[in-house]
């Protein structure tokens, strides 16, 4: 079974932004399941761990259970949604505050598929600007097709529109989820068992860098 991740960063609820997160989420569900194979599909509400975000951030020693867990589940995906409301031209500072918070190797090589909503189609650039460079950084391998949903569009043919571009966007997000036993080795040969960059959640201890004592006495 395949584990979707799906954080979205809207602050009302219900919220447009969880809307969205859900739409995409059951259109990868449905291009994942016609490929042969099931989802676990785990939603992550940036508002539900606000006050542990804010806890951390000022304090490397806060104890932030309900964070820690969600940072688990997320490293341990197979494919990534993200969604955030526009606030000032850009992504939410909520949802720049659960970024924040993760381990810089969290999300190595992990399909994500960026999402948006706003009132107005003028914001829509974001995706491009702001969103699609954060997910970059972190190492995320990001989907060419990314879905903005402006309030203004409800209705109208570029709603309809919309629609097609979650479509595309799952399936895309879809095809890296599953492997595609259909691919060409091609002349350089077959890289579909090169290792990619190992996840760190960033709870605990990291073993792999861990220095026994007695070498450091040395």
């Amino acid at each position: 079974m395949r584990s979707l991740a799906v954080i979205t960063a809207g602050l009302s609820s219900p919220s447009s932004t969880r809307q969205l997160g859900e739409k995409i989420a059951a259109s990868v569900e449905g291009a994942v399941t016609s490929r042969g194979e099931s989802v676990e599909i785990h939603f992550i509400e940036a508002r539900d761990y606000a006050e542990e975000l804010a806890a951390g951030l000022v304090n490397m020693a806060a104890e932030t259970p309900l964070l820690d867990d969600a940072k688990k589940t997320l490293s341990a995906a197979d494919g990534l949604i993200v969604v955030t409301p526009i606030f000032q031209g850009s992504y939410s500072g909520l949802f720049k505050m659960f970024f924040d918070s993760l381990d810089t190797e969290s999300i190595n090589d992990m399909p994500t598929v960026i999402a948006a909503t706003a009132g107005s189609a003028r914001h829509s650039m974001v995706l491009d600007f702001a969103l699609r460079p954060l997910m970059t950084f972190l190492h995320a391998m990001v989907m060419p097709t990314g879905v903005f949903q402006a309030t203004e569009d409800f209705g109208t043919p570029e709603g309809a529109r919309i629609e097609q571009r979650i479509q595309r966007a799952a399936g895309e997000l879809a095809n890296f989820m599953v492997s595609n036993p259909d691919h060409v080795e091609g002349l350089a040969g077959d890289f579909t068992n090169i290792e990619s960059r190992k996840r760190k959640s960033g709870v605990g201890i990291d073993t792999d860098n861990f220095v026994p004592m007695s070498q450091l006495l040395q």
